[in-house]
């Protein structure tokens, strides 16, 4: 049905161009029957006032002269007219009009989707309510957090920045982290997520605002994902793509065990390196295996291979085992760590709370100065929110 309409509109379309043109034609036409005719007149209006001596014989010549002059002229200029109408601009006209719905066609059989159905305006009708109450419960949550007298809570900030940027209001999301960057607890995530709020509300540029944010995130935490990707962006505008290459390489390298920010990390190097010429490297070479019961160098390979459903039970396999492993070795924090983010990438959020309490419990005997307290803590706040 839909192509029926394309062809009725790509008709329509070349009869409003073609309609045009004939009757431009046909204008043509009578100017160049028309023009020569009144001339001619007037050559006959000269002989009779000749012979009526209205004029004497000399002026007679002259006007003759004169009006043979702009008879030839004019149909110079016509036949001129004519043949630029035929061969310039109308072909250009015509072949415009042929080639736009052609184009157009051939456009949205690649890129389209006709076969998916639409979804009446109606039945949009509890999308539009969820909208509105997000955005209405977002409107509630700014107005306390400004009429609060001490400021209000940075958690309450941080909640309304990320719900900003889910709703594509970067710069709002910007100004409500740099409300609590600017508090003595501000952690690098809080840098690093200001940083990423001002670079999206600048389509993808990295603003001088930006990089004090990047720069503050890497003093607080030079490990954390965010501010090293975004450092890199950083430097590749500025035009240190060989540095920024090396920065984003070594941060793999630094990595423990697989997390979801390396394919990014791997994406973002690739396509660096292939503008100074550096050999593509693959997420394979930066995901170690953590234990014996854990993934070989060879699932690792596969995985890559693999389509989103089979990609998703391969990972599954992964938190089982590793899961199975840390009943044998409830001592390993990290390996806790690593099973509540596995969580946290497959959408189970009680697990991931579960696994992230249990790195709680063994870290309440480490020091208060211990760097892993800050990592467990934004971790259980992300998953808690």
């Amino acid at each position: 049905m839909i192509w029926l309409v394309f062809a009725a509109l790509s008709t329509i379309g070349l009869l409003f161009v073609g309609l045009p043109l004939r009757r431009r034609s046909e204008m043509t036409s009578d100017m160049a029957d028309t023009t020569p005719a009144v001339l001619l007149d007037q050559l006959d209006e000269v002989k009779r006032d000749l012979e009526r001596g209205v004029i004497s014989g000399a002026e007679a010549t002259a006007a003759e002269q004169e009006i043979k002059r702009r008879i030839l002229m004019q149909s110079r200029k016509t036949a001129q007219a004519t043949k630029e109408l035929t061969s310039g601009g109308r072909f250009a006209i015509v072949l415009s009009a042929m080639f736009v719905p052609a184009f157009a066609f051939g456009y949205y059989t690649v890129m389209g989707s006709p076969e998916i159905p639409g979804i009446a305006f109606s039945e949009r009708t509890a999308e539009r309510q969820e909208t509105a109450k997000v955005a209405d419960l977002t409107n509630q949550l700014y107005d306390r957090l400004t009429n609060d007298p001490s400021g209000g809570p940075s958690e309450g900030w941080m909640l309304l920045g990320q719900t900003y940027s889910r709703m594509g209001r970067f710069a709002d999301a910007a100004e409500a982290f740099g409300i609590v960057a600017k508090r003595p607890e501000a952690t690098s995530a809080v840098f690093s997520m200001l940083a990423e709020a001002l670079i999206s509300a600048e389509q993808g540029v990295v603003t001088p605002a930006a990089v004090t944010a990047i720069e503050h995130a890497m003093e607080l935490d030079p490990s954390n994902p965010a501010a090293v990707f975004y450092k890199a962006v950083a430097l590749r505008q500025k035009g240190d793509i060989a540095q920024a290459h090396d920065l984003l390489v070594r941060r793999l390298n630094n990595a423990d065990s697989f997390y979801p920010w390396m394919e990014s990390f791997v994406a973002e190097a690739n396509r660096i390196g292939t503008e100074i010429g550096r050999a593509p490297i693959s997420l394979a070479n930066f995901a170690p295996m953590v234990s014996a019961t854990g993934p070989s160098q060879e699932d690792i390979e596969d995985a890559l291979d693999l389509t989103v459903e089979e990609r998703q039970a391969f990972i599954m396999s992964m938190v089982e085992r590793l899961a199975a492993r840390l009943e044998d070795e409830p001592d390993d924090f990290d390996g806790w760590m690593r099973l509540g983010n596995a969580f946290s990438v497959l959408g189970d959020r009680e697990q991931a709370i579960a696994a992230l309490e249990r790195a709680e419990v063994l870290l309440s005997v480490a020091p208060q100065n211990d760097p892993r307290r800050q990592t467990l803590q934004e971790a259980l706040a992300r998953m808690r929110q």
